[in-house]
């Protein structure tokens, strides 16, 4: 079975979405044949690479709040994160374009490295102080490098602004056909969809149900079966005479 996370690197309840699907993933029992596979969505896509600000700053613009409601808001999601064993910076954290983090999660899906990528950067941006928009490619290579990438295959990445850019704006058109308008989205085999960051038991019950649900395949062809002549780890058949 499959999974696919539609998710931003900015986004706080993705990093906790991540963390509460991990805790019922653990516990089903078919944990080892199920493939997760992170997909891109961008919260900001019109943002310029440099256009950095701290994120009280970017609340207090975007949504119309104040500064006090936007840093209660900043103080629960602290909160929440503490609860699932996860470490949350609520002051002084800044945001910024996505769209290279995007790109490097490609590349690391090639290379098996994907969900370590990815939990890396949510750590750096969420629980660090030390920026990943401020400081220029070095310091996503040396991210990338903690999860197992080459840093030279890293730069060549970051350097080539057109490297995995059709794979992300790829999967931020199927996110819109899927109907998602926001993120974290969970989807189980193309056939469940999971919005938002939910109740761990929210999520075993998607899993097990979505494996629950899972055709059989039915066979088309000749024979009560419906199998025909084929070869198999024990040879192949050899045609009888009538």
């Amino acid at each position: 079975m499959r999974v696919e996370i539609w998710s931003d690197i900015a986004c706080p309840w993705c990093y906790v979405g991540k963390a509460r699907f991990e805790k019922a993933l653990a516990a089903f029992p078919h944990r080892d044949d199920v493939e997760v596979v992170h997909r891109s969505f961008e919260l900001d896509p019109g943002r310029a690479k440099g256009d950095v600000q701290p994120v009280i700053t970017m609340l207090t613009r975007k949504y119309g709040m104040s500064e006090a409601q936007a840093q209660a808001g900043e103080d629960n999601l602290g909160a929440q994160a503490a609860a699932e064993g996860l470490d949350y910076r609520t002051r002084d954290r800044d945001h910024g374009n996505t769209f290279d983090m995007h790109r490097l999660l490609h590349f690391a899906k090639e290379q098996g490295r994907q969900d370590a990528l990815i939990q890396i950067l949510y750590r750096a941006n969420f629980a660090e102080e030390r920026s990943v928009f401020t400081e220029g490619d070095e310091r996503l290579v040396e991210l990338a490098v903690e999860a197992g990438l080459d840093a030279e295959a890293v730069r060549r990445v970051l350097g080539d602004p057109q490297a995995y850019a059709d794979e992300v704006r790829a999967d931020e058109r199927e996110a819109a056909e899927l109907g998602a308008t926001g993120v974290p989205f969970f989807v189980l085999d193309r056939a469940y969809g999971v919005s938002g960051a939910q109740p761990a038991e929210v999520f075993t019950q998607a899993l097990t149900q979505a494996w629950g649900e899972r055709s059989p395949l039915k066979l088309v062809g000749q024979g009560d079966r419906g199998d025909g002549a084929a070869c198999g780890p024990d040879g192949c058949a050899v045609p009888q005479q009538g």
